[in-house]
C-alpha cells in the first residue's frame, strides 16, 4: 500500500472530493479543497517566520477550523504542531514554551522576544498552491501534567505518514466522527486526524453540550464519536424520555477513554445503544500500550478494558517488580512491539521503567486468566485508610450515579487515627444533603469506603477531557488546613 505524507493525504483527498466536507465546527465548516488550500497558505505564512523541518509550532487556539489548518500547515513545511489549552494560565504555558522552545506560537499575542501570532491571523494574501513534500519526524507533540502537575511533553515517534486505505474502526472513506473533546488532548486529536486523512469528515463542538452531542449526531448522520466518560455521564442524566428520542441509529461506534467507565455507566450505555456499538479503550499519549474491548466482550468481562492490541505486551508487577498472577492488584507495565523508547520520548520527564525497559503510565490493575486488563486507579491516588486500600475512581462512579451529583473528586486527607480519611468533593445540579449522599452510597459501597466527609462546590471538578486532578485538590486542602 502506498505511504503519502499527512500534507500530501490531505492534498490526495482534495483532488479526488474537493467539494466534500471535512470539518465542521458550529458555524465554520470547510472542503477538502478549502482546507488543503487554506493550509496551504498558513504554512507559507510559517515559513516566512522562519518556521522549518524539524521545528516546534505550539499552537495555543480553541477548537477551531485554523486548529485544523495549523495543523497541516506545520506537516507540510516538516515541522511538529505541539497544542496546548488555549486557556492555561500565563505561568503554566510559559514553562511548557521554555520547555519546547517553539520556533512559533501560534494564539499568543507576542511577548517575551518570541515569534507569535494573535489568534484570527490573515492568511488571505498567501499562495494556496502546492509546496514541496515533507515529512515530520515527530507528528505530534502532546502536553502532559502526568501525576507530578509539572508540565511534560510527549513527542510522538511516529512519523506524519500515513497509509490512508487502512481502516479505522472499520470503517474508511466513508467514515465520519463527532469530535466533543479539545483538539490539545490526543485521543480527540488522533481521532480527527485520521478520519481526515482518511477523506472522512469530522464535527467538532467548541465545548461539549449533552444535548447537542446528539442533535449533532443525528443531523450529521455521523458513524463515530469519540468521547470521555464524563460526556456520557451527562447525556446519560439528561431527561429520560429526550434521551430515548435522539437519533442514533447512524453510529457504528461510540468510543470511551481517558477516565475510568464506571460499570454501571457501561451497562446503561449497551442496554440503550447495543454491545456492539459502545466500545472503550486504555492508553497514553506515549503509546507504550493500549487495550481495546466491545460492549459485547465487556459484558463477558464486566469492568474490563479489555486485551492489549497491535502486539504490544503486558504486565501486572508488585512493588518488588515480580509478576502477579491472575486476580492479584498491582502496577500495570507495557513493552511496545519495537522495545523501549521505540514510541515517544519526554521533555521535561524521564520515564518510570524497569531496569529491563518495561514502563508503566503510573496505573494500577490486575489481569484475568484470559489476559483481560482491568484498572482499579492511579498508584499516586490511592486511598489507605486505617489499613485498607481505596480506590478513588470506585467511590467516585458510584457518587456520580446520584441523579442530583454533576461529577465529583474524590481524595484522601490526614488522618491521626486511620492514616488517611476518604473526603468527596462534589459539583450537585441541585442541592443534595451530606447524609443523603451517605445512605444514597450505603447500597453500592462497604461501609469504609464511603466517605467521612464531603465539600459541596459550584466549580467543575473535570476539565474537557474528562480529567480530574486529585493531587492538586488535595494540596490545596492540605495546605489550607495547616494554614488555618
Amino acid at each position: 500500500m502506498p505511504i503519502y505524507s499527512y500534507g500530501r493525504a490531505l492534498t490526495l483527498n482534495a483532488e479526488r472530493n474537493p467539494d466534500a466536507v471535512a470539518f465542521i465546527l458550529e458555524g465554520q465548516s470547510a472542503t477538502f479543497g478549502e482546507l488543503d488550500a487554506s493550509s496551504n497558505r498558513r504554512a507559507r505564512a510559517f515559513a516566512r517566520l522562519d518556521v522549518s523541518e524539524g521545528d516546534f509550532v505550539t499552537i495555543a487556539l480553541p477548537n477551531s477550523l485554523e486548529f485544523v489548518e495549523s495543523l497541516f500547515a506545520c506537516w507540510k513545511l516538516g515541522a511538529t504542531p505541539q497544542p496546548i489549552s488555549a486557556r492555561l494560565p500565563e505561568v503554566e504555558r510559559s514553562a511548557i514554551i521554555e520547555l519546547v522552545d517553539p520556533k512559533l506560537i501560534l494564539g499568543v499575542e507576542p511577548r517575551g522576544g518570541r515569534i507569535s501570532l494573535a489568534e484570527g491571523f490573515d492568511v488571505s494574501d498567501e499562495d494556496s498552491g502546492g509546496l514541496p513534500d515533507k515529512v515530520s519526524k515527530h507528528r505530534i507533540a502532546i502536553c502532559s501534567g502526568g501525576s507530578t502537575g509539572r508540565p511534560k511533553v510527549v513527542v510522538d515517534h511516529i512519523p506524519a505518514q500515513v497509509d490512508p486505505e487502512i481502516p479505522h474502526h472499520g470503517l474508511g472513506s466513508d467514515a465520519s466522527i463527532l469530535v466533543p473533546g479539545p483538539l490539545y488532548h490526543s485521543g480527540p486529536l488522533i481521532n480527527c486526524l485520521t478520519v481526515l486523512l482518511l477523506g472522512g469528515k469530522v464535527v467538532a463542538m467548541s465545548r461539549f453540550d449533552a444535548r447537542e452531542s446528539l442533535a449533532l449526531i443525528a443531523k450529521h448522520r455521523l458513524r463515530l464519536a469519540i468521547v470521555v466518560p464524563t460526556m456520557l455521564l451527562r447525556i446519560w442524566k439528561l431527561p429520560e424520555e429526550e434521551r430515548k428520542a435522539a437519533d442514533l441509529s447512524s453510529i457504528h461506534r461510540v468510543i470511551s477513554g481517558s477516565a475510568t467507565l464506571p460499570n454501571w455507566l457501561q451497562r446503561e450505555w449497551i442496554e440503550w445503544i447495543g454491545p456492539d456499538r459502545v466500545w472503550e479503550f486504555y492508553g497514553g499519549s506515549e503509546r507504550i500500550g493500549g487495550t481495546l474491548i466491545s460492549g459485547r466482550e465487556w459484558l463477558e468481562k464486566p469492568g474490563s478494558v479489555g486485551r492489549v492490541t497491535h502486539g504490544r505486551k503486558l504486565r501486572v508487577l508488585d512493588s518488588a517488580g515480580q509478576d502477579l498472577g491472575p486476580g492479584e492488584i498491582g502496577d500495570v507495565y507495557f513493552m511496545p512491539p519495537d522495545g523501549p523508547g521505540s514510541t515517544y520520548h519526554y521533555l521535561g520527564a524521564e520515564p518510570r521503567r524497569t531496569p529491563d525497559g518495561w514502563e508503566t503510565l503510573g496505573d494500577m490493575g490486575r489481569l484475568d486468566e484470559d489476559g483481560y486488563l482491568f484498572l482499579v486507579d492511579r498508584r499516586t491516588d490511592l486511598i489507605i485508610c486505617g489499613g485498607a486500600n481505596i480506590y478513588p475512581a470506585e467511590v467516585e462512579g458510584a457518587i456520580e450515579s446520584h441523579p442530583e451529583v454533576h461529577s465529583c473528586a474524590v481524595i484522601g486527607l490526614p488522618d491521626e487515627d486511620l492514616g488517611a480519611r476518604v473526603h468527596a468533593i462534589v459539583q450537585t445540579v441541585a442541592p443534595v444533603e451530606a447524609d443523603e449522599l451517605r445512605s444514597f452510597l450505603a447500597d453500592l459501597l462497604v461501609r469504609y469506603k464511603i466517605p467521612r466527609s464531603f465539600e459541596f462546590v459550584e466549580e467543575p471538578l473535570k476539565d474537557d477531557a474528562g480529567k480530574v486532578r486529585r493531587r492538586a485538590l488535595r494540596d490545596a486542602r492540605v495546605s489550607e488546613s495547616a494554614g488555618g
